[in-house]
């Protein structure tokens, strides 16, 4: 979503914001802009669209010697996406930056267009600014009059703050969004919302925890917490290797990260199998003694991992497994016994509704679990136990390698449960680790198969819609794929579980409806495989991926034989995710950066 960087020091002020904002960019944004306060002077400059417009607009633009500035990358969320409600906001002599929501904006507006205030947005953003000036008339101090504004917000915020009559000074707060502070030897001070931006430019960095704010200025750093009182700051040691971030001669990131995902399934396998037992480091042996229910919480491309795992759970674990929408389940009252393990599951850590439902489950006094990728995150923070992915920076907002990632996690962590369970034997372990050393095998991707698919994507460019249809853990792969169709290409899209299709939606069937049909051998293939064969005698065009011949398709993608129904799953998961890549290209969409879109979800 939105992306915040700052940066207070001597170096090319305009080149380290507008660099940082580029390393953001994968977050999914629609305007974007930045403003320096040098020698007394603000200079202020934001663009509607790609970064290359807002590298235009500074073309003539330099900073020399000392300077302090701020500069986000913007997601809508209140007001159209336009230069105006482009970040930062200002008031008299002050600019903000601002991820998040207040939610209390429209009776803080109200108040302050009483008393004069004059509002050039319609951002809720513009409110923190104009607060912030009312409070430094009435208490003359700007440390004091930001402190009172950071109390008057009520919602989820990261906010960087500079003002003229503290020119040399960034104010900052955090609460509910993500945001940290690097310094680099010169003592250069650097903020970003994510990891990214500061990669290169600082080796130790500070997290900053719900609650945090403060101020910076060239020789301090000053952090208070959520109480009121002053604290250290705590640094760590920041990974320095940007190589994972460059497309590395594929055409898009997703492209590349497709391909990652035989090498980033290896890495989250490794050190966590032996020849007949599934061990992680991160859970104490005791840890899942007293749970008799497994409640699964997420969003998006980490809720079909999640349902994804809920078949695994009560297969191999036998135990009871539920999956909810995090946007959902945050609303609906519900009824959470001391017995059940809550996990989370998100790509970045920081996806608001999900967080939400976990502090939700932590002051219900649930023992809670995430499922991440991205460590230091606030998910990771908070809950109990994390288990991350270790499937390195995602770029692409369509998600691909990281819900594989997910999908091996939990296929581990059900043989996991299994083992202290006892509810497989010794030799079925040991059968189960051979298959989970196959996957990144399976999730090779060769390049006949890719130019098969890329051959076949021209026909699939028009239509009224696609059916992705599977059965049993095939259901939650047709929704992926689906997902990943939509976000994409654009066009139209639905996962359905097969023996579904008679009971309503095959009255769409006609030729001009593609149906995108998993038939594993492995997993109820004969009932698939007639699920398929009703759609075709109604005309849908079917394109059919299965290790098996099936004569009703139109089209067919054939995939290897595998022993055993999850090493298909990795390999039609690649399959879907190449035929949205291709379909989407032809298409001649930005495949990294679909519209209206964004990477980490931290608003609701």
């Amino acid at each position: 979503m939105c992306g915040i960087v700052g940066y207070i020091g001597s170096k090319n002020t305009k080149k380290i914001l507008i660099n940082g904002l580029k390393e953001l960019e994968y977050r999914g944004y629609d305007s974007a802009g930045i403003a320096v306060l040098s020698n007394g002077n603000f200079s202020s400059f934001k663009s509607v669209g790609k970064l290359v417009n807002l590298e235009k607009r500074t073309k003539d633009f330099e900073t020399r010697g000392f300077a302090v500035g701020i500069g986000h990358t913007r997601w809508a969320t209140h007001g159209k996406p336009t230069e105006l409600n482009a970040h930062p906001h200002t008031g008299v002599n002050a600019y903000v930056v601002h991820n998040g929501i207040i939610e209390n904006y429209a009776e803080l507006k109200k108040e302050l267009l009483k008393e004069g205030a004059l509002f050039l947005s319609q951002t809720d953003t513009e409110v923190i600014v104009h607060q912030f000036e009312k409070n430094l008339k009435d208490l003359k101090n700007a440390f004091k009059a930001f402190e009172k504004t950071i109390s008057e917000l009520k919602g989820a915020y990261a906010i960087l703050l500079v003002t003229k009559e503290e020119e040399n000074t960034i104010f900052f707060a955090k609460n509910g969004s993500p945001m940290l502070i690097g310094i680099n030897k010169e003592n250069d001070k650097y903020f970003a919302s994510s990891d990214t931006p500061l990669i290169g430019e600082c080796r130790e960095v500070n997290y900053f925890e719900d609650g945090d704010y403060g101020y910076v200025t060239q020789n301090e750093l000053v952090i208070y917490d959520k109480n009121n009182t002053q604290k250290e700051p705590h640094f760590i040691q920041l990974a320095t290797n940007k190589l994972s971030a460059q497309k590395e001669g594929f055409r898009f990131f997703m492209e590349k990260e497709i391909y990652e995902q035989s090498s980033v399934i290896a890495d989250t396998l490794l050190g966590r199998l032996n020849e007949n037992e599934v061990f992680f480091d991160e859970l104490e042996e005791n840890f899942f003694e007293g749970i008799n229910e497994i409640k699964l919480c997420a969003c998006g491309t980490s809720y079909h991992s999640a349902l994804t795992a809920s078949y695994l759970f009560e297969r191999y674990a036998k135990i009871k497994t539920s999956v909810e929408i995090a946007s959902e389940f945050r609303y609906r009252s519900p009824l959470m016994s001391k017995d059940t393990l809550f996990v989370v599951i998100s790509q970045s850590g920081e996806t608001a509704d999900t967080l939400e439902t976990l502090k939700m489950a932590k002051q219900s006094g649930l023992k809670t679990l995430v499922i991440c990728n991205v460590d230091n995150s606030s998910m990771v923070r908070i809950a109990d136990r994390a288990i991350l992915t270790r499937a390195g920076i995602e770029k692409g907002v369509a998600s691909t390698k990281a819900f594989a990632t997910q999908v091996t996690v939990f296929w581990m962590l059900a043989l996991h449960v299994a083992q202290s369970k006892k509810t497989l034997t010794e030799d079925e372990l040991t059968q189960h680790i051979h298959y989970l050393r196959a996957i990144p095998t399976s999730v090779h991707v060769e390049d006949a198969m890719h130019e098969r698919i890329k051959r076949l994507s021209k026909r699939y460019l028009h239509g009224h819609g696609f059916f992705f249809i599977g059965r049993d853990v095939f259901f939650p792969l047709a929704l992926e794929g689906a997902l990943k169709l939509k976000e994409i290409s654009y066009l139209h899209a639905e996962g359905y579980p097969s023996g579904e299709m008679k009971h309503g939606p095959i009255a769409l069937a006609d030729p001009e409806l593609f149906t995108i049909a998993l038939l594993p051998q492995h997993m109820l293939y004969e009932k698939s495989k007639s699920n398929v064969e009703e759609l075709s005698a109604r005309d849908s065009t079917i394109c059919a991926i299965s290790p098996l011949e099936f004569d009703k398709a139109d089209d067919f993608i054939q995939t290897k034989e595998h022993p055993h129904y999850m090493l298909e799953f990795f390999e039609m998961m690649v399959v879907v995710q190449l035929l949205s890549l291709e379909i989407s290209i032809r298409l001649g969409n930005d495949v990294d950066m679909p519209r209206n879109l964004a990477k980490s979800v931290t608003v609701e």
